[in-house]
């Protein structure tokens, strides 16, 4: 494979033999890695998430193209009157979301101290990476997604890419990610690059029936019955028949005093307001068992969660 160079007295590792075969290679590239942000509030608001992805470059693509689909993604299923078939589709097409990344981590500058950052906000998902595309590539290209450069900077990278299946090294991207987002019924993804070709962004808009809502959760799960609805369930039936164990914790955590996003996740033993927990606090919200003391707020930094009556007579 070629994974070592030098003479016999001297081997030394290649480049991208210490990005795939080492456990660690920020040692050697300093923020080779990629960071996924989350702005529930857009990125004018207070909260901010984030997941950073390290190791080998194969696993950072891998976690982080799993944590993106299985907390981001979101189906919406449609019934159309008199037609057998529902229509189906995505908040965002996932294949044109690893493609994005897929590019970022194949043409993306090693030597350069700045990770890969997925941008994920409540209408968008932007991949960003550096640098720009080569300066022979006129801008108003660029903007066009009509990238043609034969010459690769990390082609051994790509080799290996197409190795693990992530991708073909054609020049193929940029027409994947069109046809996913066509296929998906989303608007087409936009290219960008500054002036000095310092960096590189890649934009995924959301598919614009997802904007019907008046606020956007791309952790929300489609379900049919009302609200009202699953409150007459609750009633009928016992907690532990209806609510999911973290949701169960949540309420149980919020029966002696109200609690604050920091203390729910010390006491839950996580790190980050991950998607089950906030999905559990807005289904527990929405059943009438929890209520916030800042309800005109409720991105505030000083937010707390308080058990109602309701969610006391189902404890007791």
């Amino acid at each position: 494979m070629a994974i070592v160079d030098g003479g016999n007295e001297y081997l030394k590792p290649r480049n991208f033999a210490l990005l795939f075969f080492n456990d660690q290679p920020q040692k050697y590239f300093p923020y080779a890695q990629i960071d996924v942000v989350y702005f529930p509030d857009d990125e004018g608001g207070d909260v901010i998430e984030e997941e950073i992805f390290k190791g080998p470059l194969d696993h950072q693509l891998r976690t982080a193209l799993r944590h993106i689909r299985n907390s981001f993604i979101s189906e919406r299923i449609i019934k159309i009157s008199g037609q057998a078939e529902a229509k189906r589709f995505f908040n965002y097409p996932y294949d044109a979301i690893e493609e994005a990344l897929v590019n970022a981590v194949y043409h993306r500058g090693y030597d350069i101290r700045e990770p890969i950052e997925v941008r994920i906000n409540r209408n968008s998902i932007s991949v960003v990476s550096h640098p720009g595309p080569d300066p022979s590539i006129k801008f108003e290209d660029v903007k066009a997604g009509k990238m043609v450069n034969r010459r690769y900077q990390n082609r051994r990278i790509g080799e290996l890419l197409k190795e693990l299946d992530f991708t073909e090294g054609r020049g193929t991207g940029v027409p994947k990610m069109r046809w996913a987002c066509k296929v998906n019924g989303s608007p087409e993804p936009k290219f960008f690059t500054d002036d000095g070709r310092l960096s590189f962004w890649t934009t995924i808009e959301i598919h614009p029936e997802f904007l019907s809502e008046s606020v956007y959760n791309p952790l929300k799960k489609q379900i049919e019955d009302t609200v009202e609805d699953i409150v007459e369930d609750i009633v009928e039936d016992t907690v532990e028949t209806r609510l999911t164990e973290t949701e169960l914790k949540l309420l149980k955590l919020c029966l002696k005093e109200s609690r604050s996003r920091k203390e729910i996740l010390i006491e839950l033993g996580h790190k980050i307001f991950s998607g089950n927990i906030r999905k559990a606090l807005k289904r527990l919200k929405e059943m009438g068992l929890i209520e916030t003391t800042i309800e005109d707020k409720p991105s505030s930094k000083n937010q707390r969660y308080k058990i109602t009556e309701m969610g006391e007579n189902y404890i007791i």
